[in-house]
C-alpha cells in the first residue's frame, strides 16, 4: 500500500497506455468512446500534476493553504492517493460502465472535470500568483473538449431526463466538495509519516 500512496501515478501512465490500446482494438463509438476518453483524460491529467512536472502536491498546499510543512499538510501522500484513486478512477469507470443504466453518473464526473478546468485556470493561478499550474495544460487539452462533446451529445441525442441532470449535477457538486475539496481537510494530519519527496514541491516553497 505505501508503494501504491508514491506511484500510483506512475500505474496511470500504465493505464493510460493499456486504454489507448484497447479503445484503438474495440473502436467504441458516441458516449461509450467519449467517457472512456474521460477516464483518459483523467489519467493525463494526474501524470502532469503528480509525475511530470509533478509538483501538484506542494503546489496546492503552499498556494492555496499557505501551509508552512507543504510537504505533508494538510495535503500528504495518503490523502492524495485516496481522493485520485478510489474517487477519481472509481467515479469515472463506473461512469463509463454504465451510463446507459444512470447517464447521471456521467453528469458526476463532468462536474469533476469543471472543477478541475476552473481551478486550475483561476484558482491556483491567482492564489499562488503564477501563470502555470500542474494540471493546467491537460485541462484545457484534455477536459474541455471532453466536456464540450458530453454535453452536446446529451442534448443533441436526448440522452438524459430533467432528473438525470439534477442528480447528476448534484452528485457533480458532492464529489467535488466532500471527496476533494474536504476530503484533503479531513485526513490532514501534520505529524502524518505519508510526507512528500522534494520532487513533489512547488518550486517556490523548497526553500521553507
Amino acid at each position: 500500500m505505501n508503494f501504491l500512496r508514491y506511484h500510483w501515478f506512475d500505474l496511470a501512465i500504465f493505464l493510460a497506455i493499456v486504454l489507448a490500446i484497447a479503445l484503438y482494438a474495440i473502436q467504441p463509438s458516441g458516449m461509450t468512446l467519449v467517457l472512456w476518453l474521460s477516464l483518459g483524460s483523467l489519467f493525463l491529467h494526474q501524470i502532469e500534476e503528480w509525475r511530470y512536472p509533478g509538483y501538484f502536491p506542494g503546489m496546492l498546499n503552499t498556494a492555496l493553504f499557505s501551509s508552512d510543512i507543504p510537504d505533508r499538510y494538510p495535503l500528504n501522500a495518503n490523502s492524495g492517493m485516496i481522493v485520485n484513486v478510489f474517487f477519481g478512477w472509481g467515479s469515472y469507470v463506473l461512469a463509463a460502465l454504465f451510463w446507459r443504466q444512470a447517464i447521471w453518473l456521467a453528469f458526476a464526473t463532468m462536474m469533476v472535470s469543471i472543477g478541475n478546468i476552473v481551478a486550475h485556470t483561476f484558482i491556483f493561478n491567482i492564489k499562488g500568483k503564477i501563470l502555470y499550474n500542474p494540471g493546467l495544460i491537460t485541462s484545457w487539452l484534455c477536459f474541455v473538449p471532453i466536456v464540450y462533446f458530453f454535453f452536446d451529445m446529451v442534448i443533441v441525442e436526448h440522452l438524459a431526463t430533467p432528473l438525470d441532470w439534477f442528480i447528476g449535477i448534484g452528485i457533480g457538486v458532492i464529489l467535488n466538495y466532500f471527496c476533494v475539496c474536504k476530503m484533503i481537510i479531513w485526513l490532514a494530519d501534520r505529524n502524518t509519516p505519508y510526507v512528500f519527496p522534494g520532487s513533489f514541491l512547488f518550486p517556490n516553497s523548497q526553500k521553507n
